[in-house]
């Protein structure tokens, strides 16, 4: 029996350069580099994971390094922004954290009830530091101190050629409409973090997918089961539906959906430390059982990549 999504599983963009993707999620907004490996499509194209410690499904931020992507354009059909927790009183921190580290940053500003920052990683993806609370543990290892450290995914902001068809798809998945502010309306999942999904109903141009674009956002499915009724559903909707795929650390299904979003819905199990050394977690890359054979090949292909550097803090 299908049942509500409690919220984001993931978040992932297209990025152009590996190392300086890694500089930045891990020593600028102090994630962990859960996992190292490889597009399970594209053999050799990386996919890199950060997260809390463990890469808990709600702190997922992952991103496919193409060295010779064009640059993205944020438009419709578009997840314009991804959303970031941080404790309600550290905004000063984060503000003079980015400007020492020579991000740009915008704000603060006030929406609904919270404090918004906003930034750009360096190929250009919208971020947002949004203050609330969060039942996620941060990284405690890394150069950000814990009381001040980010506490998993806010939610994304949406950009649909079809505003009320996509508030259908996520009303179907289990948001609920919360509230609307001006052009923004904001859906809400009944999980206890990553819950938040907001539209914005605005005339802006289409956008073309590249580096710093956001592919697409992931949301949390109990059992594997379910897919195969979501599938069905889905398809009978005559939706532009995968079959269910196995991405080893979850089972996941896409569907492109009429406004133009492209959503995954991925099981919670077996999660990112499976058969994983929880202190080593990121140092090597991991590939899945059917590319073993191929890793000498794999390697020789991907760029080379510097591990994250030791704290500067904490």
């Amino acid at each position: 029996m299908l049942t509500d999504t409690p919220g984001i599983h993931h978040i992932t963009g297209i990025v152009r350069d590996a190392q300086t993707n890694v500089n930045f999620y891990t020593d600028v907004l102090g994630l962990r580099l859960i996992k190292q490996t490889v597009n399970f499509n594209e053999k050799f194209t990386r996919h890199l994971f950060y997260g809390d410690e463990t890469g808990s499904p709600g702190t997922g931020l992952t991103f496919f390094p193409y060295p010779a992507e064009n640059d993205g354009r944020i438009g419709k059909p578009q997840i314009s922004t991804a959303a970031l927790v941080i404790p309600p009183n550290s905004v000063s921190y984060w503000r003079d954290r980015l400007v020492e580290h020579d991000v740009a940053v915008t704000g603060p500003t006030e929406r609904f009830d919270e404090t918004v920052l906003r930034v750009s990683d360096p190929d250009g993806t919208k971020l947002e530091l949004v203050t609330g609370d969060s039942s996620v543990t941060p990284w405690a290892d890394g150069p950000v101190p814990t009381q001040h450290a980010i506490r998993g995914i806010f939610g994304v902001t949406l950009l649909s050629t079809n505003i009320f068809v996509t508030a259908s798809v996520l009303e179907t998945l289990g948001f609920e409409l919360l509230e609307q502010a001006g052009d923004r309306v904001r859906y809400r999942a009944p999980g206890d973090r990553a819950t938040v999904i907001d539209l914005l109903d605005r005339d802006v141009e289409f956008g073309r997918e590249g580096a710093g674009s956001i592919h697409h956002v992931a949301v949390r499915v109990p059992e594997k089961e379910q897919l195969y009724e979501w599938h069905d559903l889905f398809r009978e909707r005559e939706y532009d539906v995968s079959r269910v795929k196995d991405r080893h650390f979850f089972h996941s299904l896409y569907v492109r959906e009429p406004g133009g979003i492209l959503f995954e819905l991925a099981t919670e199990q077996p999660g990112l430390t499976a058969d994983a050394d929880l202190d080593t977690l990121g140092q090597s890359l991991f590939l899945p059982p059917w590319l073993e054979e191929d890793r000498e090949m794999i390697e020789g292909q991907l760029q080379p990549l510097e591990l994250p550097s030791a704290p500067e803090t904490n």
